[in-house]
């Protein structure tokens, strides 16, 4: 498990004060199977290199992250369905 929505600079930054640099951040996506009741079962994904993380969405900021490599990710899609 990992952080939560980190800032990514890009590789080509020199580092120099004057460099022009690039930051990027992965925004979460919640599962188009969330109803919006409070009782509902909600998951939000994100991709991360060489896969994916995942957390409840009801949790927010205070959930755990699980990583999942591209096939774990797509049989949680399949098991899902």
């Amino acid at each position: 498990m990992t952080g939560f929505t980190s800032w990514r600079k890009s590789s080509r930054s020199s580092g120099a004060s004057d460099s022009n640099c690039v930051e990027c951040r992965v925004t979460w996506r919640k599962s188009s199977r969330s109803s919006g009741a409070s009782d509902s079962s909600c998951v939000e994904a994100r991709p991360r290199s060489g896969g994916f993380q995942v957390r409840d969405s009801k949790l927010g900021h205070d959930s755990p992250i699980f990583d999942l490599g591209a096939p774990d990710f797509k049989a949680l899609l399949v098991a899902s369905q």
